[in-house]
């Protein structure tokens, strides 16, 4: 079975909710990436969603632009990231997503780059840019390899074209909490809970929220309606500013941990 299939399955059996980490993969480095994602598995993170670098971030704020910038002026590349997945799946099954746009796909060619994936470990892909209309061969693809193809929901998405994009998606649905780019923010959203309702009267996957979810009280408060939090700028801001110190993975999991515990209460 899928890992995020399971890991879901498994956090519903248990009557529990999951936490979603997002960061910047090769963000200070690809060593760092490595020993962060241990660490976080170690930490009790269900799912780990790493950002490939990329020039053109659309959907991301400047936190996570400016990690994708890191990322790249590292070296780190595509067949990088996926050596790296390689490398952490010898000492952990934490489920993995790749968070990407398509242009880096295309530029491989989507089927050598779903195959190698799949053999490098990834779980399931995140690919910002690509709506379900233009998915075909993609989902197509994906369920050949047995990866998951998650699709995003926005506030603004109407509920006809919510229930088509839900349809389509597996593994689970990411529903971002609030309007515009990524990036940590002062509260959660207030309508959360009948959005949240909304796209469960569509489908029977599990729903992660994220996008602005910056400390251990939000990640509460938005485990109390969803099935996983998602937290991403808050972390890579962390990374960001331990980035050169010894004690990077040190400081950065134990921020997560934080808010690992408070998803679990």
């Amino acid at each position: 079975m899928n890992r995020i299939v399971a890991k879901f399955a498994q956090l519903k059996s248990a009557g529990k909710k999951g936490f979603v980490v997002y960061i910047g993969a090769g963000d200070p480095n690809l060593e760092a990436t490595h020993k962060l994602a241990l660490a976080f598995d170690r930490a009790g993170v269900d799912v780990l969603e790493l950002g490939v670098p990329f020039s053109d971030p659309l959907a991301d704020g400047l936190v996570n632009q400016l990690a994708a910038q890191r990322g790249l002026e590292s070296g780190t590349t595509p067949p990088k990231v996926l050596a790296t997945v390689a490398a952490i799946r010898k000492d952990s099954q934490v489920p993995m997503v790749l968070y990407i746009y398509f242009n880096l796909i295309h530029k491989v060619g989507m089927e050598k780059f779903i195959s190698d994936a799949a053999k490098a470990g990834v779980d399931g892909l995140l690919v910002l840019d690509l709506p379900p209309e233009e998915s075909d061969n993609y989902e197509a693809l994906m369920k050949k390899h047995r990866l998951c193809h998650i699709y995003l929901v926005a506030p603004t998405t109407p509920e006809e074209r919510m229930a088509h994009i839900v349809k389509r998606g597996s593994g689970f649905i990411y529903y971002i909490s609030r309007e515009g780019v990524t990036g940590m923010q002062s509260q959660v959203a207030t309508n959360l809970a009948t959005q949240v309702a909304k796209i469960r009267s569509h489908t029977s996957l599990p729903i992660a929220v994220g996008f602005g979810i910056s400390n251990p009280e939000q990640a509460r408060l938005v485990a109390r309606d969803a099935d996983a939090c998602v937290v991403g700028s808050a972390i890579v801001n962390q990374i960001a500013e331990h980035g050169r110190s010894p004690h990077l993975v040190e400081k950065v999991a134990g921020f997560v941990a934080e808010m690992v515990q408070a998803v679990a209460k």
